[in-house]
């Protein structure tokens, strides 16, 4: 039977449950402790697909597609795992199966409550993880803090496990805040005392308190601690911000947080070997050459909107000993005359994904000089789109082909909605969804990259290249180098005369792992660090 760790949070949001999760999950593989996880998001929505960028960051697609939350990326890069969608359950979704069920009759006629039905109904989600995983552990992440009025079913469901299950076989993991007040140049305890309070008014005694902070924590923060939450000294575990969220894992493992885990739960479990993610965060800090990356998007100003990206990036950088400077760029300010200025000292570019009008014309500028000054662009799924509008634009003198999108009047939709599209009216989950399969042509950058000639690769999408102009396109220079395994969908695009100019219809920054970088994220960053930067020198060949 699975055993099962719930982590809860303290004091703020954002406090590094995620991190601190997929850290675990880490530290417990590395024991051959085989591991699944689970996010739990207390809103409303039934997933986030609908929700924008600037609310909830980046929505991460699984294989089966479903539509998550951005931690379940740190999950799958942290542990090395693929999960599903069963991995992420929201109130949403909870109160729309328990109020499905009492429409069809389900309940007999009964009073429909939150305890015990809708509790029942989360606490049959945390067991279907562990019957499809057979996962020794499965961890569990309660989102939000603890107090929300939204999270409290969560709560209650989370306290019913340990007496479902048995004791044995369930532990509670508190992470919290540890504020520090200048005026006084001190740590303070007393929220994290609160919030314990808090959990306990649930009826649930955290087993451990991981502590975050910006700053050290003294053997004194944790002894205070461990007296007024009652929970033993070694249990109160400091998290201090270090310098990458990939050494987590580490700095928790030499904390002592796996042995505790293991203990407590009664783990028989092999000798923790973290060598390989050690060399990993070592080469991290060395000294680097660095390759300059511009990013134009439409969400930069909240960073966590392109996260798998931007990591999916770090880790093609790594792989080839490079430091990574992403320079984060409006596609909106490219828009206004001289925007290409921002685009100067950079080595690669990306257009990232993204949906609606705004900015695209800033995008497809970034094309445009990429495509003209032979810089390296990597498009991602709109990025794609973008690339093939910017060239056809180019190829038929004309500035009006487009994306029906974005232009629902164009005499040229060379991007269009898939037939099986047209008349769907509902947003949420009625998009290209997921795991699909593309065949690779041979002699291109795609298939060099990845080294076979079939993929599969996850989408998020509605528009596709419009195969009405595919002839006249690839007659100019664009190489449809990827399509489905019928030909009628086209997948990846290149430019002929061009030294790495590639848009995948497909999101590849998903299945991105920090010690096994995606194909295309690795050949981007091989071709972009041969560009030479403004006032950069090429190496004099060595005279014997």
């Amino acid at each position: 039977m699975s055993k099962y760790i719930f982590v809860t949070g303290g004091v703020v949001s954002s406090v590094g449950k995620g991190i601190t999760v997929a850290s675990i999950g880490t530290i417990l593989k590395s024991r051959q402790i085989s591991v699944s996880v689970q996010k739990l998001d207390p809103y409303l929505n039934v997933d986030p697909g609908t929700m924008s960028p600037y609310q909830h960051g980046e929505v991460f697609v699984t294989q089966d597609g479903a539509e998550t939350d951005l931690d379940l990326g740190n999950y799958e890069r942290f542990i090395d795992i693929n999960l599903t969608a069963d991995s992420n359950a929201t109130s949403g979704q909870i109160y729309s199966t328990v109020i499905a069920r009492e429409r069809r009759g389900d309940f007999l006629g009964g009073t429909i409550q939150v305890v015990p039905h809708v509790t029942n109904e989360i606490k049959q989600r945390f067991k279907r993880v562990a019957e499809k995983s057979k996962a020794d552990v499965v961890i569990i992440e309660v989102g939000g803090t603890v107090g929300d009025i939204e999270g409290q079913p969560f709560l209650e469901a989370i306290r019913q496990m340990r007496k479902d299950v048995g004791r044995e076989n369930v532990l509670y993991i508190h992470v919290t805040l540890l504020p520090y007040l200048g005026s006084t140049q001190e740590l303070k305890t007393k929220p994290t005392q609160h919030s314990v309070n808090e959990l306990r008014g649930m009826g649930i005694q955290p087993d451990i308190i991981i502590c975050r902070s910006d700053l050290e924590v003294p053997d004194s923060i944790r002894d205070k601690i461990s007296l007024f939450c009652d929970v033993e000294r070694e249990a109160v575990i400091p998290l201090p911000t270090i310098s990458s969220v990939y050494a987590v894992p580490l700095f928790l493992e030499d904390m002592g947080l796996g042995k505790l885990i293991v203990d407590k739960l009664g783990i028989a479990a092999a000798k923790p070997d973290l060598n390989d993610w050690r060399r990993m965060v070592e080469a991290l800090h060395e000294s680097r050459e660095t390759v300059n990356i511009a990013l134009v998007g439409k969400y930069v100003e909240l960073k966590d909107a392109y996260y798998s990206v931007r990591e999916a990036l770090q880790h093609a950088a790594l792989y080839y000993k490079k430091k990574l400077n992403i320079i984060w760029v409006s596609s909106e300010s490219m828009e206004k005359e001289g925007g290409e200025a921002q685009l100067r000292n950079i080595q690669g570019i990306v257009v990232p994904g993204g949906f609606g009008i705004r900015g695209i014309e800033g995008m497809v500028k970034a094309a445009n000089y990429a495509r003209t000054r032979k810089v390296p662009y990597f498009g991602l799924c709109l990025g794609m789109q973008v690339m093939v509008i910017e060239f056809a634009r180019h190829v038929m003198k004309s500035g009006k082909p487009n994306s029906s999108e974005f232009d629902p009047e164009t005499p040229y939709p060379v991007i269009d909605l898939m037939p099986e599209q047209m008349k769907i009216i509902d947003k949420g989950k009625t998009m290209r969804l997921g795991d699909y399969p593309c065949h690779l042509r041979g002699g291109t950058h795609a298939a060099a990259a990845y080294g076979t000639e079939v993929i599969y690769e996850r989408h998020r999408h509605r528009y596709e290249f419009n195969n009405k102009y595919r002839q006249q396109l690839e007659e100019a220079g664009l190489i449809c180098s990827g399509v489905s395994p019928q030909g009628q969908l086209v997948e990846v695009c290149e430019m002929a005369d061009h030294p790495w100019m590639l848009g995948s219809q497909f999101h590849p920054e998903f299945t991105s792992r920090p010690n096994r970088p995606q194909p295309l994220f690795r050949e981007f960053i091989k071709a972009a660090s041969k560009i030479l930067r403004e006032g950069d020198q090429p190496s004099l060949p060595m005279v014997g």
